[in-house]
């Protein structure tokens, strides 16, 4: 795998927009009645997309007669404009000693046909993960982060199990110990300014206090990008990252 915060072959493209109306990333904190700013865009692979791989789930017949057709792992997903999906996008730095709250709801990550949903999650430092089992048979939940406490826990079927993380850390691997090809990626952060990108690989950090910002674009196989901008008072920039194909 590649290193979380290695820094990968990336290219990037920056347009400047104005005038248009901020979204709702996150709460806008006390220092931003003069009105907030947006910061987005699209994360784009430049070449071609390799093949996702059929997932070999024969070890358990449990989990292969769930499926009536080949399930593709999610390294690296695509699609034929090469909106790249899966990537986390954030502010890296310039947020300074701002403090935010902890969202009371958890994040959650469900275990359905013994895959992942969804494949990358982003939650905040100490917000509740809620990791469901979907599946009629037992998984085992084990995350590997290096500056969080690592933990390993077996989840029965029609069961939920809970966590938190203390420290911020981008890129912690989910896997399960009883089914090898599970895995998935957490990304936990101490503000609220992150997305992951989608199908149409855009992402959208609103409602952030104007300032000079560092946006970093963090892949599980490309590492990371990252962009330095400055924003206005009710202004939105617009920022493209591009990682080479493989």
């Amino acid at each position: 795998m590649k290193s979380r915060l290695t820094l990968g072959i990336a290219s990037t493209v920056v347009v400047l927009t104005l005038g248009l109306v901020p979204g709702s990333a996150g709460s806008p904190p006390s220092d931003t009645t003069g009105g907030t700013a947006s910061v987005k865009g699209t994360v784009k692979l430049n070449g071609t997309a390799p093949n996702q791989k059929p997932i070999n789930m024969t070890s358990d017949p449990a989990c292969a007669r769930q499926h009536n057709a080949a399930v593709l792992a999610e390294e690296i997903v695509a699609d034929k404009k090469g909106n790249l999906q899966n990537v986390v996008v954030f502010v890296s730095d310039g947020l300074g000693t701002r403090t935010f709250d902890v969202p009371a709801e958890p994040a959650v990550i469900q275990q359905k046909g013994c895959v992942y949903l969804p494949h990358v999650l982003a939650l905040r430092v100490n917000q509740k993960l809620q990791v469901l089992n979907n599946d009629a048979c037992t998984h085992n939940i084990h995350p590997q982060p290096v500056n969080n406490r690592e933990w390993n826990k077996a989840q029965s079927p029609a069961s939920t199990a809970e966590a938190t993380f203390a420290r911020e850390e981008i890129g912690i691997p989910l896997k399960c110990n009883v089914h090898p090809w599970m895995r998935a990626y957490l990304a936990v952060f101490k503000h609220p300014y992150f997305a992951v990108t989608g199908k149409d690989g855009s992402f959208d950090l609103s409602n952030l206090p104007p300032g000079t910002y560092t946006i970093e674009a963090w892949h599980e196989k490309f590492g990371t990008s990252t962009q330095k901008i400055t924003v206005g008072a009710n202004e939105t920039r617009n920022i493209d990252f591009v990682f080479k194909s493989m």
